[in-house]
């Protein structure tokens, strides 16, 4: 059984609605009971076209026995089940987007999926939610916590 980070976002559509389907599809593949699940936060939309709305930010950690491509076949699956094109512009404006963060301790290159995620530690819509739920996650090959990477957090807004 693995521990797995997930990123959700949207920004398109009742954003929220999306984010909370989300997590309920991916109830079949946890195996227990552990869900940390953040806050969820309002960002600006990053490289997306000129007037691409808001996006809502969160993440979740479960635990499942699914490997990671598989998981990422799943969450990817989802993504087309809730409105995402499979062929789409880069930084498309999006119903949802599901990233896989990290999963366990492991370090993973294989096509369509990196692990940990390469961008994680870069990206101010990601560590903030993360921070909620994992401040002292150190991913493999990273040399600081989540809580240590110095992002200015404070940018983005919680959505009620």
């Amino acid at each position: 059984m693995a521990r797995v980070g997930i990123s959700l976002g949207s920004n398109l559509g009742d954003r929220i609605v999306h984010l909370r389907s989300a997590i309920e599809r991916l109830s079949p593949v946890r195996l227990s009971e552990h869900l940390l699940l953040s806050p969820v936060f309002e960002t600006e939309p990053i490289d997306c076209p000129e007037g691409s709305g808001a996006f809502y930010n969160a993440v979740i950690e479960i635990e499942t026995d699914l490997a990671p491509l598989e998981l990422l076949a799943v969450t990817q699956a989802i993504e087309r089940a809730l409105g995402r094109p499979e062929v789409r512009a880069v930084n498309a404006p999006r119903t949802l987007d599901l990233d896989l963060l990290y999963y366990d301790d492991l370090s993973l290159e294989a096509p369509g999926l990196l692990l940990p995620h390469p961008r994680m530690f870069q990206r101010a819509f990601v560590l903030k939610p993360l921070a909620a739920i994992r401040p002292d996650l150190v991913p493999p090959g990273v040399l600081e916590s989540v809580d240590d990477a110095g992002v200015n957090l404070a940018t983005e807004s919680l959505v009620p």
